[in-house]
């Protein structure tokens, strides 16, 4: 959020606000990180939050913490469930995202293996959620982190700046 605002001439908060996707204060906030490490299983509440949290123009940036194949395939089916059809697909390194604030040619993984993708979630031709299977924490300027051991991507900063300033722009 420091780094958007610095970056832009978008005024933010200093720190995220946790919330449930079950409460109905989701819908004071045009964008929500959801992330963890470990299994997770949403309620129907928390369900029909996100299908309509999402259909009336939110924004969700999900992201594996650490890496965590376990919570990625939880997020996945979760997604399946919620709107009922093949869920997240590809976003190609073209895509406005990229370059909202600063040009992002590739998305390198910090413990190597290649490049990483994100992917989104379009509902009526509208990006509405970005997933990352790796973790986007910004472990590059960070000490001691929990999520360090995980193949996080190493321009993660760049790369959610560009994303929440996208979805605010769209």
């Amino acid at each position: 959020l420091s780094a958007a605002q610095r970056q832009t001439t978008i005024p933010t908060e200093r720190r995220f606000k946790s919330l449930k996707l079950g409460i109905d204060e989701l819908f004071q906030f045009p964008f929500v990180v959801m992330t963890g490490e470990a299994a997770f299983q949403l309620t129907a509440k928390e369900r029909e939050n996100l299908r309509n949290y999402l259909q009336k123009g939110g924004f969700l940036l999900a992201s594996a913490g650490g890496s965590s194949e376990e919570w990625d395939r939880c997020f996945r089916r979760e997604i399946q469930q919620v709107f009922g059809r093949e869920g997240v697909t590809k976003i190609p390194m073209t895509h406005p995202v990229f370059t909202t604030v600063k040009a992002i040619g590739s998305l390198k993984l910090s413990h190597g293996g290649g490049d990483a993708q994100l992917e989104g979630l379009e509902l009526n031709v509208k990006l509405v959620a970005i997933h990352s299977r790796h973790g986007l924490n910004d472990t590059a300027h960070t000490e001691g982190c929990c999520c360090c051991g995980g193949n996080e991507i190493a321009n993660a900063l760049e790369v959610m700046v560009n994303i929440f300033v996208y979805a605010l722009l769209h």
